[in-house]
């Protein structure tokens, strides 16, 4: 938001006096992965038949010796994981050793981290490298598409024309409700001689229902059944005029009570009225003394009650639910969930003849304080995407109890801007044209494998959104191929995961084009994330660490320092696990001659073993291997077979199996 202002309202006074304001819940919607592989590794950790990959790496850290490698991958482990403190560190390490050559997928894990740590200005810093790294690609736009709500609002502003209404008072009118062609409101302006009960927090005289039926300056008290000495609001009418649901104080048969901190909530009641218009108040089944229940709308039909809560379980300060009707029976309430709340507080709810779902809101993007959002409704339990209304029904004030006669298009809102009568003033509008819906965009997919370049199916493909949180879950069909619906110009991340592979994750964005299809391909690797690993008699340390092709120059056997990093993990764990004995095997490809290749792959695998022995310590009787020259390639990359540079990359490496544990 742009900022909050705050002013000493009544509105203030029954959304804060009236309700305890308690913590947003945190969201925990980031999934760890590879838990059914954690669980093996707490199996193994038992039988001392593991490995615990990161703590090779940081070891070899210690030691002095610096990659990018080594910093992306204890990077990634920590990210992947949700642990932002310590991936903001690794990352930070891989930054300070790359800067602007660092790779556009770490600058964004980066950049996201430290907006997750709410280090913005930071974030903003590294999301600029990221942007001028990648300005030939979609994904350039992710930085600034993180500002479009801005464009969002004003494409939406200037579509209703506003007057303050003729009976606003010099105190707080607020809370428009429809009575049939009439109007009831909420205000606590003064009535007659009698002097008023005040309310601590801001000394002002509680509210009460009054209705206006045209006459802006005879405005009379609803109904003393209604109104009592405490607040009386926000109400909501069946169409027949006989039924009035309300919000009041916990204020039951003249008894006032309160919870066990001393504040007294607020409960929603309903009123019946008979043939002799005597109105028969009873309270809602499922108001509480613990938490506030408040501001009713009602469905077109009539058959289900919508209302604000701050009860348990809530997704932040203030939730809308809904509760199904049976006549004098209803049902539990159920909170709308994720899309329409959010970690902030959503409230004043309303449904208008064509379905449209109006609330109050400072947890959606908008202008400041509280604003005005809207909702299809495909049924009472499934709705579109939110959308701010705009200016001027928004401002950076708190705008609220926005109401609409669909066919006429013309309404009422509150708002406590300054350049009302009061301290909250009623505003009438009329809505000249209908709200600019953003467009529908895909993302079409496939997942290959990088060692046969063949479609890998089963691995499991997240959309996380821009605060790192897991939007949507899909499994790569036989071919590869995945799909996720898009938002217009928002900013995602993809991750890929599968047992014995590499984790990976790329930022995304989608555009402002409508019915734009993106199509993407990733490959994915065998390796597996810095993580307690069970591990067998026969595997690899290769792939439990993910290590990197350990290379030599042309035709020789010393060790390069890039390749000393890679054996530095090897020693790592070899010092952490005592018993553990391995077997180390070195391979070429076939572009020599046979017994030249042995011959070399068995230089190399000498190397290779003295190199741990003696940089590391460790005794020569837990090492053994030879080199396997080109007998045993892992493709069909053989003599006289014409293949690509990457594909013989494949068959020049090294193994290390493990033989005792």
């Amino acid at each position: 938001m742009i900022k909050t202002i705050v002013q000493y309202s009544l509105f203030s006074a029954l959304l804060i006096g009236s309700v305890v304001n308690i913590n947003a819940q945190e969201s925990q919607d980031i999934k760890i992965p590879k838990a059914k592989d954690t669980k093996k590794g707490d199996k193994a950790f038992e039988n001392l038949s593991y490995v615990d990959a990161r703590e090779a790496y940081l070891k070899v850290h210690e030691k002095g010796f610096k990659s990018a490698n080594l910093y992306e991958k204890l990077g990634d482990s920590y990210y992947f994981t949700a642990d932002y403190n310590n991936a903001e560190k690794w990352y930070n390490e891989l930054y300070n050793l790359e800067g602007e050559a660092t790779k556009p997928e770490y600058l964004y894990r980066y950049g996201l981290t430290l907006k997750t740590l709410k280090n913005y200005d930071k974030s903003d810093e590294l999301m600029e490298v990221f942007n001028k790294a990648n300005n030939t690609d979609v994904r350039a736009d992710l930085f600034v598409n993180e500002r479009n709500y801005l464009e969002e609002i004003e494409l939406n502003s200037g579509r209703f024309t506003l007057k303050n209404a003729d009976f606003n008072s010099e105190l707080s009118d607020y809370g428009p409700a429809y009575y049939g062609h009439d109007l009831v409101i909420s205000s606590n302006r003064k009535k007659g001689r009698l002097s008023r009960r005040v309310h601590s927090w801001n000394n002002q005289p509680f509210s009460d229902l009054m209705l206006f039926n045209g006459d802006a300056e005879d405005l009379d008290k609803f109904s003393k059944k209604i109104n009592t000495k405490y607040h009386e609001s926000t109400p909501v009418f069946t169409k027949d005029k006989k039924t009035v649901y309300f919000t009041r104080n916990n204020f039951t048969n003249k008894d006032y009570k309160s919870d066990k901190e001393g504040t007294n909530r607020l409960k929603l009641y309903k009123g019946v009225q008979d043939e002799d218009d005597n109105w028969t108040v009873t309270e809602l089944p499922f108001n509480s003394d613990d938490y506030s229940v408040a501001h009713p709308a009602l469905n077109v039909e009539e058959t289900v009650l919508y209302f604000a809560s701050d009860m348990e379980g809530g997704l932040g300060k203030s939730d809308i639910y809904r509760v199904s009707i049976d006549e004098d029976t209803y049902g539990e309430p159920v909170n709308l969930g994720r899309g329409i709340n959010t970690e902030g507080r959503e409230t004043f709810p309303f449904i208008s003849a064509d379905n449209e779902l109006f609330f109050a809101s400072n947890g959606h993007v908008g202008l400041g304080g509280l604003d005005i959002f809207v909702a299809d409704m495909y049924t009472d339990e499934d709705f579109s995407d939110v959308y701010n209304v705009g200016k001027p029904v928004n401002s950076e004030y708190d705008d609220f109890t926005f109401i609409i006669k669909a066919e006429t298009r013309k309404g009422y809102f509150a708002s406590n801007r300054t350049n009302g009568k009061g301290h909250d003033d009623i505003y009438s509008f009329v809505e000249k044209k209908k709200l600019v819906i953003p467009f529908e965009q895909t993302l079409e997919g496939v997942v290959k494998n990088e060692t046969t370049n063949e479609p890998e199916a089963n691995v499991k493909v997240s959309l996380l959104n821009d605060k790192g949180n897991v939007i949507a879950e899909v499994i790569s069909d036989e071919n590869g191929n995945y799909t996720f619906p898009l938002e217009r110009a928002k900013q995602y991340s993809i991750r890929f995961e599968k047992d014995t592979f590499e984790t990976i994750e790329k930022p995304f964005t989608s555009s402002n084009e409508n019915g734009k299809v993106f199509k993407d391909e990733e490959v994915v690797r065998f390796g597996n994330d810095l993580e307690n690993v069970a591990t067998n008699v026969g595997d690899d340390l290769n792939k439990i660490l993910g290590l990197n092709p350990i290379y030599f120059d042309l035709d020789k056997s010393f060790i390069r320092p890039d390749a000393e990093i890679e054996l530095q993990k090897v020693i790592a764990v070899m010092e952490q696990y005592p018993n553990l004995v391995i077997d180390v095997r070195s391979h070429t490809d076939s572009r020599a001659n046979d017994a030249y290749n042995m011959a070399l792959s068995d230089r190399r695998n000498k190397s290779t073993i003295k190199y741990i022995i003696e940089k590391g310590n460790i005794s020569k009787d837990r090492l053994s291997g030879k080199g396997y020259g080109e007998s045993q390639l892992t493709n069909n990359c053989s003599n006289g077979v014409k293949c690509t540079k990457a594909q013989h990359q494949l068959n020049r490496r090294s193994e290390f199996i493990i033989v005792k544990q």
